[in-house]
């Protein structure tokens, strides 16, 4: 087998190394400026090296000089799944995000130097919409490079991934003209087939704390909350079960039945999840109460539903930090089904 290798820049707490290893693609370095990610990162990736560090600050000669890595390899990955707050729908602070505005024109210096035989491009779909947004600068770019680009909005959930989590991909290479995303399934993938006590969680109550590695902990509720959910119907109930209820009822949704219908909900068995963000511990903040259960889900249930295998151990010190890492990161699944493609092409 030709030996792939790639660089995954952004690479948070390794969801897209991880599945590209799991393709047969050696990810010789993961680099992102959270110290926290780093932890999780080399226990999960032992021969892949972590660097800590910003990119607008990283010398482009560094993995040159480093690890050797040579310009023109037409074996070689560079991936950019950059933070994608100033293009997210979900309501963030834009001063405090437009940090994360041009991230992929300093992923593009790398591509540029190391001229690489593949470029893979996680975002969210606003990157494709926002009006100032950078990618037409950056297709322009790879086309003037002689790269061969696809591009589209998937859903997740037809790519094993049993969350409706829409997001954009590009892949680029400049060896394959025919390249191309993978093909989507036929039918999605829903939760019954991922969580739940036949697929080896057990049942357990809201503020269950595990102290294994397999971390089925899940937030505690408070009295009001925990009433609510008991009231809220299982598989796929919503907080319109109690709207009428004025000791339930929050004020904010008086009168705005149509309006964060998720929020409070269960999940249901036969369905994608929602989006597994990085506040999915918390069911105030979406659809994320389990579909039987009287709780949020737990950190590790996020993280199969997001793809990760079961043995893959988070090294932080909160549920926060954890469901960060978490909600951030590249379902490993797609990422394995774009190292394939890759391997085949």
């Amino acid at each position: 087998m030709i030996d792939y290798k790639a660089i995954d820049f952004f690479c948070g707490g390794g969801g897209m190394t991880c599945g590209l290893r799991q393709a047969g693609i050696d990810v010789i370095a993961g680099v992102d400026f959270d110290p926290q990610c780093k932890e999780t990162y080399e226990a999960n990736n032992p021969n892949s090296k972590f660097v800590e560090a910003n990119i607008k600050e990283l010398p482009t000669n560094y993995f040159e000089k480093e690890l050797s890595v040579k310009k023109n390899d037409d074996k070689l990955i560079l991936i950019g799944c950059s933070p994608c707050q100033y293009y997210s729908i979900i309501n963030t602070t834009r001063e405090k995000s437009k940090e994360s505005k041009d991230l992929l024109m300093d992923f593009k210096r790398f591509v540029e130097y190391y001229n690489p035989g593949y470029v893979l491009v996680e975002n969210v779909p606003g990157i494709m919409s926002n009006k100032q947004t950078v990618l037409h600068e950056f297709l322009s770019f790879l086309k003037d490079k002689k790269y061969f680009v696809q591009y589209k909005i998937v859903n997740m959930s037809y790519y094993g991934v049993p969350q409706s989590r829409k997001r954009f991909s590009l892949i680029a290479s400049r060896v394959d003209r025919n390249i191309s995303l993978p093909i989507p399934d036929e039918k999605q993938a829903v939760l019954e087939d991922f969580i739940g006590v036949k697929n080896g969680f057990q049942s357990i109550k809201a503020g269950h704390k595990d102290k294994t590695d397999f971390n089925h902990t899940v937030s505690g509720l408070n009295e009001i909350c925990a009433k609510r959910l008991e009231r809220t119907p299982r598989n796929g109930g919503s907080r319109l079960a109690w709207k009428d209820d004025k000791e339930l009822q929050l004020k904010c949704f008086e009168g705005k039945d149509n309006s964060f219908k998720d929020t409070f909900g269960r999940m249901w068995w036969k369905k994608p999840a929602s989006t597994i963000t990085t506040k999915f511990f918390n069911i105030s903040n979406g659809r994320f109460a389990h579909p039987e259960e009287d709780r949020a889900i737990s950190l590790r249930e996020g993280a199969t539903l997001q793809t990760f295998p079961k043995d893959y151990v988070f090294k932080t010190t909160s549920i926060a930090a954890t469901s960060k890492l978490i909600g951030n990161a590249v379902p490993p699944e797609y990422a394995r089904r774009l190292g394939l493609i890759i391997l085949n092409s």
